[in-house]
């Protein structure tokens, strides 16, 4: 069986996806056979699996630098928000129902053994299993029962390396704290710790890594520069799409509280001449954009009450008026017609509402959700697009006579009659460098990247960037085999 590591964090968002996924890349460079795993991920931006299942964006772009198709077992518990305190849990790639926050405090205990089922498969074919924790073992309230951290740490009998994140301020108190408020047993998993995104003289830290060192007792395993090119990889949280100045084709997202799939944001922000514009609530939608584009949701009615509740349908009808395009994608699609029903729930809420009007379908949410990945051809051009669509619903109408892709003789997307709002259930067709460029055309500019080969060469770079900044050879000696555990 492989051997393990697991990288647990002292916060969320303190940089462990992104660590994982260039250790993956550096010991594959070393001929390692790696795979990338988490317990439990919470997370709307899903992808979608070769097994037919759905896991975090996180862990598919790990599994691309490690050199693997993302599988579920990569991530066997994801939590999907639905509302404040609630979430449609996937287990193993399929969704298994609905839960509450206070309930899932009581209920998750019971996943276990399907984490351990999944681990274990992964170990099985692989030399190294590098693990990614969730939020930060420091949450000693969500102890009991707990799989995505210490718990799984404990029974599968992993060490971990705590990372702290200085960007952030107090990071001496993020990792001296953590060991002072963990239980003996669980700190005594801890191996060793890191230094996450350090900006200016790396030297200047010295006696601040030397006082954690004496404090806890760990090694240090390094303090990592701020990696600038981050942002061309894949976005796990809608936050970390930075509203970076680009060229002036503007197009603007509206965030939605429960927004989800927004990879399709990556390929479009990584053009020199777009600037992607995300709108927090509070704002309206600039009068200037060249296109709108309503991005996927989880809960699309909800959404949909929010986007109305901001205004933003007023700006988008002013939008509209002034000849400017609009996108809906998968959610967003939904909203652009003029009706939807979920009878059921089966999204979120229950009932009937009318749709923002602008293109002439209706959707009834019913069913199983449908997870695929596809390969299709954009309409009329031709250019070949591969994708994935995850979705609840069927959507019929008028409009659905202009659809704009062909996926296996299959027709997908609606378009109103002057083309100038457009809806469609596949995500990730942005990637296609060809699409893109085409459609960018439509909306006057002028498309110079090349994403894919882009989004290689940025984990390339930030596995040499790690590798010049941690002890790699450190991290695999502490790396251990499993115990002995009977899933």
């Amino acid at each position: 069986m492989a051997r393990a590591i697991m990288i647990q964090g002292t916060g969320s968002n303190v940089g462990k996806s992104m660590l994982v996924a260039g250790l993956a890349r550096a010991c594959v460079r070393r001929g390692l056979r790696v795979a990338p795993f988490k317990p439990q991920n919470m997370s709307n931006n899903a992808a979608v699996t070769i097994d037919g299942g759905e896991i975090g964006r996180a862990q598919e772009l790990q599994a691309r630098a490690a050199g693997l198709a993302p599988h579920t077992d990569m991530n066997p518990v994801l939590l999907k928000p639905e509302s404040e305190t609630g979430a449609q849990v996937i287990v193993q790639g399929q969704r298994l129902g609905h839960t509450q926050a206070r309930a899932w405090q009581k209920d998750r205990t019971a996943l276990m053994p399907r984490v351990l089922e999944s681990f274990r498969r992964l170990a099985s074919s692989a030399d190294l299993v590098l693990i990614e924790g969730a939020g930060s073992p420091a949450e000693i309230n969500l102890r009991a029962g707990d799989i995505a951290n210490m718990g799984f740490a404990r029974a599968a009998g992993i060490p971990v390396v705590l990372v702290g994140d200085i960007d952030r301020g107090g990071v001496i108190a993020q990792i001296v704290g953590t060991q002072a408020v963990l239980d003996p047993e669980d700190a005594a998993q801890i191996r060793a710790f890191a230094v996450n995104r350090f900006r200016g003289d790396v030297s200047l830290f010295d006696k601040g890594r030397d006082a954690i060192a004496e404090r806890t007792g760990w090694p240090c395993l390094g303090v990592v520069p701020w990696f600038p090119d981050a942002w061309r990889l894949p976005a796990e949280d809608i936050l970390d799409i930075a509203n970076r100045p680009g060229g002036a084709c503007k197009i603007v997202v509206p965030q939605l509280p429960r927004m989800a799939n927004f990879d399709d944001l990556d390929p479009l922000a990584a053009e020199p001449e777009v600037t992607v514009e995300i709108v927090p609530p509070g704002r309206p939608l600039p009068g200037d954009a060249d296109l709108i584009l309503l991005p996927g949701s989880k809960t699309t009615m909800g959404d949909l009450a929010a986007f109305r509740a901001q205004g933003w349908d007023i700006d988008l009808a002013a939008h509209i008026r002034r000849g400017g395009h609009v996108l809906g994608l998968c959610g967003g699609y939904q909203m652009l017609g003029r009706l939807i029903s979920d009878p059921e729930g089966v999204d979120g809420l229950q009932g009937e509402v009318a749709g923002l009007g602008h293109l002439d379908i209706t959707t009834q949410m019913a069913g199983r959700k449908r997870l695929a990945l596809q390969s299709a051809t954009a309409l009329p051009g031709g250019e070949a697009v591969t994708g994935y669509e995850i979705h609840m619903g069927e959507t019929s109408g008028p409009d659905c006579a202009r659809a704009w892709l062909d996926i296996d003789g299959r027709p997908e997307g609606a378009a109103s009659a002057d083309g100038r709002v457009m809806g469609c259930y596949l995500h990730g067709l942005f990637a296609s460098d060809s699409f893109r460029k085409s459609f960018l055309a439509r909306i006057g500019a002028r498309s110079s990247a090349t994403y894919e080969e882009g989004v290689e060469a940025t984990l390339d770079a930030l596995a040499a960037h790690l590798e010049r900044h941690l002890d790699i050879d450190l991290l695999l000696s502490l790396a251990a085999e499993p115990a002995q555990f009977n899933p």
